[in-house]
């Protein structure tokens, strides 16, 4: 009997080292802006060399997971796992792919819709309030981009509200994408942006009232027509709707 020959792959030290260091960032070991002990010592702890650190740091470093400054005053500091790294990439995959506007669009019409219909069966008094005032911070904001910003963080609010982390952060990818589009967007149709912002926080009201009305089929339709009204927007305000150009 032939038996096929199974290659395994030894890491490389600055590999375990990138995998014991990640470890403790995701474990809390490490938290945001703390910064990694000396070279000197980290090289005693572990036993390496100072090229095997650095490259170590490296692969941390393009993970986002450390910011490293050189110099006297220099050294790694610890950054958090975030989504803006995630949809850094996820953007470069859609871009190569020719994908539009309209594609993340749909996906995060799909996510919302259905995270608003949890929350509407859910029926909780806070979640209301927590949507209340999230609505109240928007409207009370002057600035129009600081303002555009709070009705974002409004979306994300609303899907972290579902209370599930894998679709938390499937969003937070998809937001940031639809995010970037929208300031491109707006920024070049300052009118059209104006109006946006106002039918936006006027969509955001008529939910949280649905919502605490317990009223879960008018809440569902009411944000299916908002997330595609905005995307309308995007296509109707001019200029390409790939990625690639839009980002």
């Amino acid at each position: 009997m032939n038996v096929s020959r199974l290659t395994l792959r030894v890491p490389k030290t600055a590999e375990l080292v990138a995998t014991e260091l990640r470890r403790r960032i995701v474990t809390g070991v490490l938290q945001e802006g703390d910064a990694l002990p000396p070279e000197s010592s980290l090289m005693d702890t572990f036993g390496v060399s100072r090229p095997t650190l650095r490259e170590a740091y490296r692969v941390l470093e393009s993970e986002g997971l450390i910011d490293v400054h050189r110099g006297s005053r220099g050294g790694a500091r610890v950054r958090l796992p975030s989504p803006d790294v995630v949809a850094r990439y996820a953007g470069l995959v859609l871009e190569h792919g020719q994908a539009t506007i309209g594609d993340v669009a749909t996906a995060r019409g799909i996510v919302e819709c259905e995270c608003v219909a949890t929350v509407a069966r859910r029926g909780s008094a806070d979640d209301v309030a927590q949507l209340r005032a999230a609505l109240d911070e928007a409207e009370a904001i002057a600035d129009p981009a600081a303002q555009l910003d709070a009705q974002h963080r409004f979306h994300s609010l609303l899907v972290g509200l579902a209370g599930n982390q894998t679709i938390d952060l499937m969003h937070g990818v998809i937001q940031k994408l639809f995010d970037q589009a929208d300031r491109t967007r707006q920024s070049e149709t300052a009118r059209v942006a104006e109006q946006a912002r106002h039918l936006g926080a006027k969509a955001h009201r008529k939910l949280v009232d649905l919502l605490a009305a317990g009223d879960v089929d008018g809440a569902v339709t009411s944000w299916r027509r908002h997330v595609e009204e905005a995307a309308d927007y995007l296509a109707r305000s001019g200029g390409s709707s790939q990625l690639l150009d839009l980002l």
